[in-house]
């Protein structure tokens, strides 16, 4: 069976990862390399495994998440399905059996929020991995603009972290941002992300609680009746 460590090991995969990392930073775009590649890589394992998906399933959402960005060697423009396109003939290239090279297209083609949908589990961790990645290590050193709102997002957040509570089954995604920007800012980016997210964790049999600072953003009702059970004892 083919696995993450084949992909990583993989010229092709590598350069298309390198070009798709290339063509974001010449457009004025947040790091998309190898980091970001390896973050939504490992996130997204994580988040199966805590869930207790089989293990292969584990390891197909390891390889799109490796690879979900290549499409942006070509354009940024629905690079999700621009990627997934590009990575089917490299996977069967590879030997992967087809049911596994469409769990992993299908899921890469469906990351992006304009134009995807939950359509598998592996897509599912795959877009909450994709968009929990804000953080300052996103913005290029030396390369701060402090009139770009992306910028001045990511580089405000300190730490963010994504945590699965299987007992009960809420996805907390938790940020820790400084006053160079704002949880309004964030907002104007993210939201459609995090809505995005949301359907995922159903998806997932789960529910999405977003934390900035310390307070929840949206409204989980799993935790709103766990505090009020807290606060009557």
């Amino acid at each position: 069976m083919v696995t993450l460590k084949d992909i990583k090991e993989n010229e092709k995969f590598s350069t298309l990862i390198k070009w798709a990392a290339k063509c974001m930073e010449a457009i004025g775009y947040t790091e998309h390399g190898m980091r970001h590649c390896g973050f939504v890589s490992q996130t997204a394992k994580d988040i199966l495994s805590r869930l207790e998906y089989p293990e292969r399933t584990q390891e197909l959402a390891a390889i799109a998440g490796y690879i979900h960005d290549i499409g942006n060697s070509i354009n940024r423009k629905h690079h999700g399905m621009t990627g997934a396109n590009l990575a089917f003939p490299l996977l069967m290239e590879m030997g992967m059996e087809l049911d596994e090279i469409c769990m992993i297209t299908s899921a890469i083609g469906n990351h992006e929020e304009e134009t995807g949908n939950v359509v598998n589990e592996v897509a599912a961790a795959l877009i909450i991995a994709d968009k929990s990645d804000a953080h300052r290590t996103r913005v290029g050193r030396g390369k701060y603009n402090p009139d770009d709102i992306h910028d001045r997002v990511n580089y405000a957040i300190k730490r963010s972290k994504v945590e699965v509570d299987i007992q009960d089954r809420i996805i907390i995604y938790s940020i820790e941002m400084d006053t160079s920007s704002s949880i309004m800012e964030f907002m104007k980016i993210y939201m459609t992300r995090m809505m995005m997210c949301e359907k995922a964790a159903r998806y997932l049999g789960c529910s999405f609680q977003l934390v900035a600072n310390g307070q929840a953003i949206n409204n989980n009702p799993v935790l709103a009746a766990r505090k009020l059970n807290e606060e009557s004892a």
